[in-house]
């Protein structure tokens, strides 16, 4: 089965350590989303500094393409911030795309595609040390699609991910709507997953939004776990971005 949401793969070279620290109560690394975060203003560049000033260290982005990899570059950098994620290249939005990476017959074109996310993963620094870190997306299975189809579309999706990463990405948002357990999931998955997104189910809020998931629960288990990679904010502020903040004081953070 393809699920296009809830397993995501991050680019080769990047895993998480077997040694995952066990300390309890590891402090939790919060990443803006700055696509989804501060459309207050009208750039992603310009929202690097818009999510320092609100006290951010850390962001990530879906796609960064439509500007220029060295404006997004000059603009972290004058900020001071570390971008920790992009999505890999989705196709063509505007026909409907979201990803292509379990397309049998895009196979090149993800490929030689991948290559662009490289440059602007390498251009943001959005690495550990020599290991890009990028989101690659599957993409969309074909309404009606048969069991012949839908095996050679996974089998698709398995060799790019073996040429693109070795690391699982986490999405609780996604994960809540196509599987539910999360807690059991996030323990038998902790020691493969490199990067957590979150949002709440189902309006795709802000964590303290009232919805189907207890984030100080889960945040509490990340926690104890001694998790250590980052948690995106990949939802939609429902009103303001800094006002819809208030919920990380309100947890503690």
């Amino acid at each position: 089965m393809i699920r296009t949401a809830c397993t995501r793969i991050l680019y080769r070279g990047f895993s998480t350590s077997a040694n995952r620290s066990k300390a309890a109560n590891m402090p939790l690394k919060f990443a803006a989303n700055i696509s989804m975060m501060f459309q207050e203003i009208p750039t992603l560049a310009e929202r690097y500094q818009a999510a320092k000033n609100a006290g951010f260290q850390f962001v990530e982005c879906t796609f960064p393409y439509q500007e220029k990899a060295e404006d997004l570059s000059k603009a972290r950098i004058a900020a001071g911030l570390d971008h920790v994620l992009i999505n890999g290249y989705p196709g063509d939005l505007s026909s409907g795309d979201l990803g292509i990476a379990a397309l049998p017959d895009r196979v090149k074109e993800f490929r030689e595609k991948l290559e662009i996310s490289i440059k602007y993963a390498t251009a943001l620094n959005c690495k550990s040390p020599g290991k890009a870190r990028i989101h690659i997306m599957a993409g969309k299975k074909p309404h009606n699609a048969d069991a012949a189809t839908l095996k050679k579309m996974e089998e698709t999706f398995i060799e790019n991910l073996k040429y693109a990463a070795d690391a699982l990405k986490r999405d609780f948002y996604h994960c809540q709507i196509m599987d539910g357990n999360l807690t059991q999931n996030l323990k038998e998955q902790l020691p493969y997953i490199g990067h957590i997104q979150i949002s709440q189910v189902p309006d795709r809020g802000e964590p303290d939004a009232s919805g189907e998931i207890c984030f100080p629960y889960v945040f509490s288990l990340l926690e104890k776990a001694g998790y250590d990679g980052y948690i995106g904010l990949e939802y939609k502020p429902r009103g303001s971005t800094l006002e819809g903040l208030q919920w990380m004081k309100q947890y503690g953070y």
